[in-house]
């Protein structure tokens, strides 16, 4: 019964980023003793890819998985955190 609850949370099409990422890393983590390794599958997998270019894609992507892997720990996913530094990877560069 927890496996289909939690298989629910991770359907990319149903939930949004923080419910995805914390589905996959609890489920991950019962398969897996590396939480930096399920946080790097669990970002690319619930990273919806832009409909406008790959290329944002990608650079929120490579954003994500260089700055918010760290964040989460096998006590807690910290969920909400880790979709706040993902989704602050979508802002523009600033130019100084």
């Amino acid at each position: 019964m927890l496996y289909l609850f939690l298989g629910m949370l991770v359907g990319k099409s149903t939930a949004n980023f923080k419910d995805c990422y914390t589905g996959c890393l609890v489920l991950c983590l019962f398969q897996s003793k590396y939480v930096f390794t399920c946080g790097l599958k669990c970002i690319k997998d619930c990273i919806e890819p832009s409909s406008t270019t790959d290329f944002q894609y990608f650079r929120k992507l490579s954003c994500a998985t260089s700055f918010c892997t760290n964040i989460s720990t096998k006590e807690n996913p910290n969920g909400e955190k880790v979709d706040e530094c993902v989704n602050s990877c979508s802002k523009p560069c600033m130019k100084n």
